[in-house]
């Protein structure tokens, strides 16, 4: 095909991604679009994507070089590596005014070209990964991001829903440029109140690896998770979690720690986590029942009468499996307070773990705290009617 006969960009870069499998995964999902493709690729792929069409494409080729030259906002790096002595003389052309360009920007250019390639192959093929988990959110679930390198050049990012008791909820894989990559991990472990922490990638894999485990026979984890499954939870067996992490590193809790943990989950910085058990609405109502009832009792015995419908909520909702799901979520959750360098309130939530984990334990504060704060707007509801009727009877 002469020059004359080249076509447009989108399509040379088809062609470039057919010819060039390695970075294909790259390539396409730029939709011919240089600025994105840029952004997709690192500089030793973007190099060979570039001398591709030159020598393939040449007026696609020059196209690209033209838009990445005008950018002062992409990387030079690609331009300056490619090989003129393989182009003809279009190609040849097209690249001296992509240099052209750069030099009126201030850019550097120095000859040989092709030494550049040799001095910097080593650093840009150096592997990138990490990852952050979220706090567990009110629901019991929490969000991970694992970052790895592609082959095809850049990296990929995993991001996975997890819930220790509703399996693998949601999951999703980027494409990302290195660099992207990683200020884009930066920024989750600055956002807000309750940031993002960082974690070891192999421990992300082992919590994965762990909820996928118990995944219900209800919920089918998402599409695409089964395809990448290998990858992201294959770690040797024993691998600890990011609870686990927390747990070597602060050691056994003491009894004040699970008063803290109470505390915690009453001010609503843990939990409440609501089961998936019809018993807690039944709960519910049966609190409800108490204010239909109308019949007036002193508030020592509605108190009686409370007390004794949580107590039997408690130990229908907070067995197994449920307490170990609780478990799970409370040692995680102290990896995360860890983190944040709050130490007391991640032995707390160890402490919170064990208490669960004690299944000969039927004192189980912290689940009735849990519950509690469940049900708090229908025992806000039976306090206030309770109140009402004794203003009323105050004023007769």
């Amino acid at each position: 095909m002469s020059p004359a006969e080249s076509i447009g960009l989108p399509e040379a870069l088809e062609r470039a991604a057919t010819a060039l499998p390695a970075v294909a995964n790259a390539i396409r999902p730029a939709n011919g679009d240089p600025y994105r493709l840029h952004e997709l690729l690192d500089a030793e792929s973007a190099t060979r994507v570039l001398q591709w069409l030159l020598e393939n494409e040449p007026l696609a080729g020059g196209q690209l070089a033209a838009d990445w030259a005008d950018d002062p906002e992409l990387d030079p790096t690609p331009l300056l590596r490619v090989d003129s002595g393989s182009l003809s003389k279009v190609a040849k052309k097209a690249l001296r005014r992509a240099h052209h360009r750069l030099r009126t920007r201030g850019v550097e250019i120095e000859e040989p070209v092709a030494e550049k390639v040799v001095a910097t192959i080593g650093r840009v093929e150096e592997a990138l990964s990490g990852a952050v988990v979220t706090a567990v959110d009110p629901r019991g679930s929490r969000m991970v991001y694992l970052v790895e390198s592609n082959p095809a050049g850049g990296t990929r990012i995993f991001e996975v829903l997890l819930d220790d008791e509703r399996g693998i909820g949601a999951f999703e894989i980027y494409s990302a440029a290195r660099g992207k990559a990683s200020r884009f991990l930066q920024s989750l472990t600055r956002r807000g109140d309750r940031p993002a922490v960082d974690v070891p990638p192999d421990s992300v894999r082992a919590l994965i690896a762990r909820i996928a485990s118990h995944q219900p026979a209800t919920r089918s984890a998402p599409r695409g998770f089964s395809e990448w499954r290998s990858r992201i939870t294959g770690v040797a067996a024993g691998t600890p979690t990011p609870g686990m992490l927390a747990r070597e590193a602060l050691g056994a809790a003491d009894a004040a720690a699970l008063d803290r943990a109470v505390e915690l989950v009453r001010a609503k910085a843990v939990g409440p986590w609501p089961p998936e058990n019809p018993a807690l609405q039944e709960t519910a109502e049966r609190i409800a029942d108490l204010e239909k009832s109308g019949i007036e009792v002193s508030d020592a015995v509605r108190r009686e009468q409370i007390d004794g419908i949580l107590d039997t909520a408690v130990e229908e909702l907070y067995g197994e499996p449920f307490a170990s799901r609780c478990a799970e979520r409370f040692e995680e959750m102290a990896y995360v307070y860890w983190k944040w360098a709050r130490e007391d309130d991640a032995r707390a939530c160890l402490a919170a773990a064990d208490a669960f984990g004690n299944s000969t334990s039927r004192e189980q504060p912290v689940a009735r705290a849990l519950l509690e704060v469940l049900l708090s707007p229908v025992l806000k509801r039976l306090e206030t009617a309770a109140g009402d009727a004794e203003a009323t009877g105050e004023g007769h």
